[in-house]
């Protein structure tokens, strides 16, 4: 897909093409009301512009489009549309060992008793192990805190998403 044909989608098409690069109802909606981009600069101008204006809760809801981090089983069940962009992302936690997954599950489990949602890293070139050293790094957080460190992670993986929908074939 072009940013010409991105573009040229109708509004709901359009909406449901940003919803793949951030779960997020508000931010994609503005995302496709915000057309006609010039390019990949304007596209990322934009989706910044957007953030900005995300309610917590527009930040919860795109967290909770993601697949636990190491969690293949929810990767394959619950995450379709995503599935083959997330895999490719998270693809450190394959060759892991089952301490760094069990370690992952244990964090993960721990992180989301104590801020209410799952842990968000921009998973893209990292290992098993870099993104366990950063769970237990930011488990010590402040919810207020973590929650904006979450959306800039968050806000990494939709550039990089973006990027992605505009080179998919």
């Amino acid at each position: 897909m072009t940013l010409k044909h991105i573009n040229e989608l109708s509004a709901k098409e359009a909406e449901t093409a940003f919803y793949k690069c951030c779960g997020c109802d508000y931010w994609a909606s503005k995302m496709a009301q915000s057309r006609p981009f010039n390019d990949g600069a304007q596209l990322h101008q934009n989706a910044e512009a957007h953030f900005s204006s995300m309610s917590r809760e527009d930040w919860l809801q795109a967290f909770a489009a993601h697949p636990k981090i190491g969690d293949v089983e929810s990767l394959k069940n619950k995450y379709g549309a995503t599935k083959d962009w997330a895999q490719n992302e998270q693809s450190g936690v394959k060759d892991s060992s089952i301490a760094t997954i069990e370690g992952l599950a244990q964090g993960n489990k721990a992180y989301e008793e104590k801020f209410g949602y799952i842990f968000i890293v921009c998973a893209t070139g990292k290992s098993a192990g870099e993104m366990l050293a950063i769970l237990n790094s930011r488990l010590p957080n402040a919810p207020s805190d973590e929650l904006h460190i979450a959306a800039d992670e968050q806000k990494k993986i939709t550039y990089i998403r973006l990027d992605k929908l505009q080179n998919e074939q």
